[in-house]
């Protein structure tokens, strides 16, 4: 089903702009353009069209606009789809109409947000895809690219992936080198709670199905079950269901339990494997770290 316009993620106009200047100015550097200073005569005028040249998942649109205009008020920027939107290969994503200078030279980092993006978007839809027939979502982790974290994931949400913790102050998530040093699993689940508001989600990460035992009877709002074969995580899905004594048909409801997410060797081969197990969320970075580009050029009349 596809998410009306009004309620797709949005981000912050304040942290888009400080995000595009920065990138203006890292291109720009001390002289400016000077290739197109050289070539192009102040009184020329640009029409472009932003093409996308493969199917998939359109995400940046609004970083685009925001470094056109950034650079001249007087260029015009049109959107033809918006951001969540599937678009196929050669379909027109927007037209850009102003003084011919300040578009050639705001060009290469408005095709790259929207290069970049669009591409996690798209690659996080193949996941998404892929596991549509069960209960299972695909979310992305911080392994992101310093800086773009905040955009990364928006674009995983626009692709039909959730969002997991943002940063280390929005969600606890103890893993394994937490529970060495604490003393283990229930020990640092229990000092977790203490330190935890009641808003605060505690997570903590499990290898084995005994650690997952333990977990259970520390009771932590989410299990992450690290490197655990589809079998494996059937089990824990098994020993969770019976644990808090549901029917299969409450648990699918996902209602009075804890909640379930596998990670580690997540890839396009593997994801439907692992969510057909039952677990709620697959985890992986390939959605953030490993997506490639989306092929997206300006072509462009001068007049």
């Amino acid at each position: 089903m596809t998410t009306p316009e009004s309620f797709r993620p949005q981000l912050s106009p304040l942290m888009i702009e400080d995000l595009v200047r920065n990138a203006l100015l890292e291109d720009l550097g001390r002289a400016g353009d000077i290739t197109t200073y050289a070539t192009i005569g102040p009184e020329k005028t640009a029409r472009m069209t932003i093409n996308g040249r493969d199917a998939g998942v359109i995400a940046g649109l609004i970083l685009a606009a925001t470094a056109f205009r950034l650079i001249d008020p007087a260029i015009r920027f049109e959107a033809l789809v918006s951001d969540g939107d599937r678009v196929h290969a050669g379909q027109a994503l927007a037209r850009v109409e102003g003084p011919a200078r300040a578009v050639l030279s705001a060009e290469r980092v408005a095709l790259n947000f929207l290069m970049h993006l669009s591409g996690v978007a798209s690659y996080t839809a193949r996941f998404a895809d892929a596991i549509a027939h069960t209960g299972a979502r695909v979310t992305c982790t911080r392994k992101t690219l310093p800086g773009l974290r905040a955009l990364e994931k928006y674009a995983v949400r626009l692709g039909g992936g959730s969002s997991h913790r943002y940063g280390l102050d929005d969600a606890i998530l103890i893993k394994d080198n937490h529970i060495a040093v604490a003393g283990g699993v229930g020990q640092a689940i229990a000092a977790a709670r203490a330190y935890a508001g009641h808003l605060v989600k505690v997570e903590v990460e499990v290898d084995s199905l005994d650690q997952m035992r333990q977990a259970l009877d520390a009771g932590p709002d989410v299990i992450l079950l690290d490197n655990m074969t589809p079998d494996r995580l059937a089990e824990a899905v098994e020993i969770n269901r019976i644990r808090h004594g549901q029917t299969p048909q409450v648990y699918a409801a996902r209602r009075g339990r804890v909640i379930l997410e596998a990670s580690g060797n997540v890839t396009l081969d593997t994801i439907r494997a692992i969510a057909e197990t039952g677990v709620d969320y697959v985890s992986t970075s390939k959605i953030t770290m490993a997506a490639p580009t989306m092929d997206i050029g300006l072509d462009s009349s001068l007049v």
